[in-house]
């Protein structure tokens, strides 16, 4: 049974990369190769820079994630240590699939040297996550509010009056959670770890911080896509909200298919080919670029690690 469990993730996301490939070629069995360098070389210089800072944008947000985390555990560790750890988490989660290399796996092995236990790491962690779903779930409710026409991209039965009323619903859940913060809820407490609703301050700023990183991810994509048939920056990012859940949902590594899927078919009016383009951008700048500076920083920390661990060794049994 536990041998099942290990691979059942790994097969889901397996799945799911050749069920979403199989209908993108059906979506795009038409198109060419050349098709496709002409709509990256179609995009200009400024919304590459536009892009790339947009990207920054998102990562900086992202190691805001943990800053807050870190603060509700009453930890204070260095800006820049947050950063890198942060960055290096995400950008191998990211694109490697979390069911294969857990960001939380990165975050023990550096903040453990920084004197937090395993169980504060576990609630860091979750407390991560949570700040990403409230942000996506923020941001769900105001595209539904705006955009309810929305709907119709992903489900042509769904009535607006249905997306308003879903919408209204998801904000004021989020508004009942600032409530909760406000009155503060009892702490939950285990044998490994003590689990405490977040300060009022905290609330906020989880609410300001994790919307900022969605709309900077969503950017990418928005300014990488062509100008012709865009629907605009809000439907952008409602498409991207719906197809980054079902990448993760899915498990599969780097929403590997079903990114594309999703996109393409959600925006009818626009080019295939310019779509893939600008989520090739999206992939090299938010997935393949950060990975490999990722691998660099473990490698750098592994080795950094290896050595202080040689020298105190070193030091406790000197040569005679």
């Amino acid at each position: 049974m536990k041998t099942a469990r290990k691979f059942i993730w790994p097969a889901i996301g397996l799945a799911a990369i050749v069920f979403s490939l199989y209908g993108l070629f059906h979506e795009l069995r038409d198109l060419s190769l050349g098709d496709f360098i002409a709509s990256i070389e179609a995009v200009s210089l400024k919304r590459w820079s536009l892009a790339a800072c947009a990207t920054l944008v998102a990562y900086a947000a992202l190691a805001a994630y943990d800053h807050l985390a870190l603060e509700h555990l009453g930890h204070r560790i260095s800006l820049w240590f947050i950063t890198v750890c942060s960055f290096t988490a995400y950008a191998l989660s990211h694109t490697v699939g979390a069911s294969v290399f857990s960001g939380a796996v990165v975050r023990y092995r550096a903040y453990e040297s920084k004197g937090l236990t395993a169980g504060e790491v576990g609630v860091l962690v979750a407390f991560c996550s949570f700040t990403f779903f409230l942000g996506t779930a923020m941001l769900f409710g105001v595209v539904l509010l705006v955009e309810p026409e929305i709907v119709s991209r992903f489900a042509s039965f769904l009535p607006v009056e249905a997306a308003i009323s879903t919408g209204v619903a998801i904000l004021g859940l989020i508004a009942l959670y600032l409530i909760g913060s406000l009155v503060g809820f009892r702490p939950i407490s285990t044998r490994w770890f003590r689990l405490e609703y977040p300060k009022p301050s905290l609330a906020m700023r989880q609410l300001v911080i994790a919307p900022i990183e969605l709309i900077g991810a969503a950017g990418i994509i928005y300014f990488a896509l062509p100008e012709a048939g865009n629907p605009g920056f809000l439907v952008i990012l409602g498409v991207f909200l719906a197809s980054f859940s079902a990448a993760l949902l899915s498990h599969a590594p780097g929403g590997l298919g079903v990114l594309e899927l999703v996109f393409i078919a959600a925006l009818p009016e626009m080019d295939p080919v310019g779509v893939l383009a600008g989520l090739a951008i999206f992939r090299l700048f938010y997935l393949i670029i950060p990975f490999f500076m990722a691998l660099g920083v473990v490698v750098v920390f592994e080795r950094a690690q290896y050595v202080r661990a040689r020298d105190k060794l070193q030091d406790g049994n000197p040569q005679v």
